[in-house]
């Protein structure tokens, strides 16, 4: 072991050594530096304080020419900078190399230096930015010389005054070009504004209120969501638990599920959940972890998802259908007070001795400078309406004629009904479709076609099972009963059934008149027999949707994209229907049609064909369609059409009917009449 006396010498001696190392190399440093300033660099500085001497650098080892000025093309410019990784390096840069925004400077102090800087503000001219340089900043140390920024005018170059000057310009017009833009930009947020403003319906405002109490809250429902989730993983884990013979695990979950569904009850949000809620909802999470412990199995589990959801979509495409056919019963079953109103007013008919005491209208009725209106309906409450509302609205109510065809069933209770019920001093036509004995089979294609064995097979026949009425929305709508009636084709005879007219204006049984329909008669239709409202909007109500282009007989002959147009409120020109023969057109296409495969039932496929580039487009605001299926129509459209059309399942006289749109059609029906009171009809 060593002495402890001989480790402190040794010590000692080493720090000696260290301590020698350290000066010898520090006075080799001062003697480099000193040889490095007799070479004619400059002595850098690379820290704050160091800058602050600056002032009191060595001279300039840089002589002055001939003429007394300084050579600093050949300076070599010293400059420290960190790279990349950080490490302090030391570079340097000619004189000559720098770019046209360095200047030379000679300041004597620092406060001669601040001085200018702060005449420099005084200028006129603006401070110009310096050029952009890849090369580090530079710093240098020179007693007489050193290379600033460029912060002031240059009265002196005028290359450096028009740079500055051309920079001010630029600046100036960016500035300009900035604030036009930002203009046009709010310009055209204020106009998008204004046009949204105008188009908005402020009748369903109330309806999106951000005030309302479901907006209190941006999770209202997240409680009641929680629980329809465990709920379905709850049965999830239940029928794999029974599976694998977890018998107290599957009653745990089915007990919780059946208190989830009563806790859930009818509630939409939940402000409507019962106030054990949560803890139920609590108590289920419970056992789902437990389950999810013991059976949760990905593969499994996915299985039993996917199957619940395939059940869940069978039960949802049933329900559909279902509830197609439901709708389409509810929509063509005759409502009650109707069938009795009719009946009542049959009755009275016969009874009063009114059958042979119709009035003598043969002149009026066969006038051509009256206004003539033709309405086919076996709705005795809906001709009733149609009638009223357009008496009520013209500005000569006698001199309109209305023309009604109905069936031999209620042709008396419709004459009844206008005996009683005179509507001012217009004049009412009631005839039956029946004493039409030129509209006969032999003669009109669509009457033999309904009476073949095909279409009886296609209306009467469900096959046996009970099911097939429900296998389609389609075969449902065409299985409707007025597909069946002549009184829906009647409209294409028109010339037939008044041929002493020559224009006529046809009004379907579920339409309102909101006003007077008389200037209809003065509109120019440039040669066009049929005058109606077009309905097709972007690709919808199209040809495409009503005929099988797939045909050629219809490929080759329509435009696919032509646009469609509605029944309901139509001016007919029958001077120019019996010259185009019209007619004849409809029965050689319904002829070709036996098969139905141009089109399927229905009086609008072909009509549209008949009438193709025959019909001319009246304004949108004459007829307003969709009261009968969409209850997002626009309320100030309604309001200003002169004509509005329950077109749909949703008709005004069912229960049926969309709420806000009942009343357009219920203030022209006679409530105090005897017979709606003795059949209780109800506003």
């Amino acid at each position: 072991m060593v002495p402890r006396r001989r480790r402190i010498s040794t010590s000692i001696i080493a720090i000696v050594i260290f301590i020698t190392l350290v000066v010898f190399s520090r006075t080799l440093i001062k003697a480099q530096l000193l040889q490095r300033d007799r070479r004619g660099y400059p002595i850098l500085y690379d820290c704050e304080q160091c800058n602050r001497k600056k002032d009191q650098a060595t001279p300039s080892y840089a002589s002055p020419d001939k003429s007394g000025n300084l050579d600093v093309k050949d300076f070599d410019i010293m400059m420290t900078y960190s790279d990349a990784s950080g490490a302090v390096r030391v570079g340097s840069v000619k004189a000559k190399d720098l770019s046209s925004s360095w200047v030379w400077k000679t300041p004597s102090h620092h406060d001669d230096h601040m001085k200018n800087l702060e005449k420099s503000k005084d200028l006129s001219q603006p401070i110009t930015k310096y050029e952009d340089s890849t090369e580090h900043p530079v710093e240098t140390k020179q007693s007489t010389e050193s290379i600033v920024f460029n912060t002031k005018s240059y009265p002196d170059d005028p290359i450096k005054r028009h740079r500055q000057m051309l920079r001010l310009k630029r600046r100036e017009l960016r500035t300009a070009e900035l604030m036009r833009q930002d203009k046009e930009m709010d310009a055209e947020m204020e106009k998008a504004a204004i046009e949204r403003a105008e188009g908005l319906d402020t009748t369903f405002i109330g309806k999106y209120s951000i005030w309302r109490r479901d907006y209190d809250n941006s999770n209202s429902d997240s409680t009641l969501k929680l629980m329809r989730d465990q709920i379905i993983m709850a049965k999830a884990y239940a029928t794999i638990a029974k599976t694998k013979n977890e018998s107290s695990l599957y009653d745990s979950l089915m007990k919780c599920t059946k208190d989830s569904l009563s806790a859930i009850g009818e509630a939409n949000s939940d402000a409507d959940l019962q106030p054990s809620a949560l803890d139920q909802a609590k108590a289920m999470g419970g056992i789902l972890a437990a389950a999810k412990e013991k059976l949760h199995d990905f593969a499994v589990l996915a299985r039993k998802l996917r199957a619940m959801i395939q059940v869940t979509e069978d039960n949802v495409n049933a329900l559909k259908k279902e509830s197609a056919f439901l709708i389409q019963l509810a929509a063509k079953t005759i409502p009650k007070p109707i069938h009795c109103l009719s009946q009542l007013l049959t009755a009275n008919y016969f009874i009063s001795g009114r059958a042979n005491k119709d009035a003598n209208l043969k002149d009026r009725l066969e006038d051509p400078s009256l206004y003539h209106y033709a309405i086919f309906s076996d709705n005795v409450l809906a001709a009733a309406v149609v009638v009223n509302s357009t008496i009520v609205h013209a500005n000569e109510p006698e001199k309109h004629v209305f023309h009604i065809v109905t069936d031999k069933l209620k042709v008396s209770g419709m004459k009844m009904w206008f005996l009683d019920n005179p509507p001012s001093s217009a004049s009412v036509e009631v005839l039956n479709i029946d004493d039409f004995t030129w509209l006969n089979s032999s003669y009109c294609p669509v009457l033999r076609q309904l009476e073949s064995a095909r279409m009886k097979e296609f209306y009467f026949k469900v096959n046996n099972n009970p099911s097939s009425l429900s296998t389609g929305t389609d075969q449902l709508k065409y299985r409707n009963p007025k597909y069946l009636s002549m009184l829906n084709h009647l409209r294409f005879y028109l010339p037939e059934v008044y041929p002493k007219l020559n224009k006529i204006l046809f009004l379907d049984d579920d339409i309102v008149v909101q006003k007077d329909l008389t200037p209809l008669w003065s509109v120019d239709m440039k040669g066009m027999v049929n005058g109606a409202v077009e309905t097709c909007k972007e690709s919808f109500h199209r040809f495409d949707k009503y005929l099988n282009f797939s045909n050629p007989l219809i490929s080759e002959n329509f435009d696919p994209n032509a646009c469609g147009w509605a029944y309901g409120m139509n001016m007919f020109d029958l001077k120019e229907w019996r010259k185009r023969n019209i007619t004849g057109i409809y029965h050689y296409w319904q002829e070709l049609n036996e098969d139905r495969t141009l089109w399927k039932l229905g009086s609008l496929p072909p009509g549209l064909i008949t009438f193709y580039n025959l019909t001319y487009p009246l304004d949108r605001s004459w007829h307003v369609l969709g009261l009968g299926y969409d209850p997002a129509l626009n309320q100030t459209a309604i309001g200003n059409a002169a004509v509005v059309h329950y077109n749909g399942n949703y008709k005004p006289w069912l229960d049926l009917a969309i709420a806000k749109y009942k009343s357009y059609w219920s203030r022209y029906v006679m409530y105090d009449s005897p017979y709606l009171r003795h059949c209780k009809f109800t506003e």
